[in-house]
């Protein structure tokens, strides 16, 4: 059956209830609940243990506002970060000065936000997300242990 609009131009069929009910979106469960498996999600790479995507704003404090988004979105709002990117920059310490992480940036488990290393990348952030039911979780976040590739 042919359906017409009001100038008598073809137009699609209505669509069926049954078509409706076939486009019901499932709703998207956050990483901290569910944390994806090997492969890429959401823009960004999982192993299974470590989710890492990068925000690249036009300005470090957009990038910020971007991962704070993502933090809540993801479940992970309760998470203690710095207030603003300009508390954050406090967290880009010097090359060479003796840290516990070997990465520059902010860090607090179950997250890390990270600066790149290229000086190029000033208004990216690398955002590190880490599985907390994995086993040796705490000692692998910290790079210590048997759990821990490398480590003692």
């Amino acid at each position: 059956m042919q359906y017409y609009d009001e100038f008598g131009f073809e137009i699609d069929p209505p669509a069926s209830p049954d078509a409706a009910a076939e486009e019901v979106e499932v709703p998207r469960i956050p990483i901290r609940t569910q944390f994806p498996e090997a492969g890429e999600y959401l823009g960004g790479h999982s192993d299974g243990w470590e989710y890492r995507t990068v925000f690249a704003g036009s300005n470090l404090d957009y990038s910020y506002r971007m991962v704070l988004g993502f933090l809540e979105e993801e479940g992970y709002g309760d998470v203690p970060v710095p207030a603003s990117a300009a508390d954050l920059k406090l967290f880009r310490r010097p090359r060479g000065q003796l840290q516990l992480f070997s990465e520059r940036g902010y860090i607090h488990n179950p997250i890390k936000i990270l600066f790149p290393d290229k000086p190029k990348q000033r208004g990216t952030l690398i955002l590190c997300l880490y599985n907390e039911q994995a086993a040796g979780h705490l000692l692998r976040f910290h790079g210590v242990g048997a759990a821990f590739p490398g480590g003692g």
